[in-house]
């Protein structure tokens, strides 16, 4: 089992430091390295610099690029977050992917409030709008690095993202419809509701890792194939891919009764990243899966067609891995994974804005 190699120090501008707490997604492109915080609206962008074997690895020179420039946010107000809960790059078609959880969220008792106050507040359930987010952006090369563009003139390329509004989008509405999933839209994502955490890039199609629902231990992902709707250069609808007709496939996985937190691949395998579906510490595993979706068939993966690579560290109350992508320095070698962690714990921090992720070396 691979243990931790190194560490990466990651460094955001100090009057964004409040972003280091809660990274949920990592993807590297190049030079750079791209994060979010997913109580934000928000993709970091740091640029990472090659180290000596041994060296800690160093990202910095923090750039943020606000989703609202180059998509339609329902709610524009500053507290409204996406949730950002995956990222994932199609480097044939030079578009950045990005998903929002699609979940809703349960307010929390508080210790300075009343018993029937905090009963109140967990009666109350919320809908962020702008969780309903599925979308591409251009990504453009300048020299060593990468921006987001709204479109690009020279190939026209363009930002557009998954017909919806504030109350859902097309995705949910298909889900609506189906008999082993529509329940859990109406049950907040912490409660082992309907909730996206993961998405990986296969050719033209998606992978919506689920952190909820996991039913009877096994965890599902989903599998859309989005494209341009006829007319537009905006916004996206989903093909029929499924059977009867269905806008997507469904895959069930056996990750003894853990839930989906983040995906990417690695050459023709699947990694993922999984851990509670309620609000719990641990455990926290990555599964690797040879040679995922050879078919266009929707799948039962049993444990023992998954092989376990790692078992990821986990705090008391903190350090909660949610977010990881294959990463290369320069003198790592082997397949090296960085893992980002959301409610970093205190020894992680350093500085006025720095925070560590961790370096596994895949065996």
């Amino acid at each position: 089992m691979s243990e931790r190699s190194n560490a990466v120090m990651l460094r955001f501008d100090p009057a964004l430091a409040s972003l280091r707490d809660g990274l949920s997604v990592a993807l590297q492109i190049g030079g750079t390295l791209w994060v979010a915080n997913d109580e934000t609206t928000h993709l970091e962008r740091l640029t990472i610099h090659n180290a000596a074997p041994g060296d800690q690895v160093r990202c910095d020179e923090h750039k943020s690029f606000a989703l609202g420039k180059y998509l339609d946010l329902p709610l524009e107000e500053a507290d409204a977050e996406i949730d950002i809960e995956g990222v994932a790059h199609a480097p044939d078609s030079g578009y950045l992917w990005v998903v929002g959880s699609h979940s809703l969220k349960r307010r929390k008792a508080e210790a300075d409030k009343s018993a029937q106050k905090n009963i109140k507040r967990l009666s109350t359930v919320v809908v962020d709008g702008n969780r309903f987010l599925l979308a591409r952006i251009p990504l453009v090369q300048q020299k060593d690095s990468y921006v987001l563009a709204a479109k690009v003139d020279a190939d026209g390329r363009t930002a557009a993202q998954l017909n919806g509004n504030e109350f859902g989008n097309d995705l949910t509405t298909e889900i609506g419809k189906d008999e082993q999933l529509r329940d859990f839209l109406r049950i907040p994502g912490k409660d082992n509701g309907f909730d996206i955490e993961g998405l990986a890039v296969i050719g033209s199609r998606l992978l919506l890792g689920l952190r909820g629902p996991v039913l009877r231990g096994w965890s599902v992902l989903l599998e859309v194939e989005p494209e341009l709707e006829r007319g537009s250069t905006d916004t996206l609808v989903l093909k029929q891919i499924g059977p009867h007709g269905r806008h997507y496939r469904k895959h069930f996985f056996d990750l003894h009764g853990l839930g989906v937190r983040d995906l990417c691949r690695s050459g023709e395998d699947l990694l993922i990243l999984a851990g509670p579906t309620m609000d719990l510490d641990g455990p926290v595993t990555v599964f690797r899966w040879r040679g995922s979706f050879a078919s266009d068939e929707e799948s039962v993966v049993f444990a023992d067609q998954l092989e376990t690579v790692l078992e990821v560290p986990f705090g008391q109350g903190d350090d909660h891995a949610e977010g990881m992508c294959l990463f290369d320095a320069g003198g790592q070698g082997g397949e090296v994974l960085l893992v980002v962690y959301d409610s970093a714990a205190e020894g992680r921090m350093h500085g006025e804005a720095d925070v560590e992720a961790d370096l596994f070396a895949l065996d």
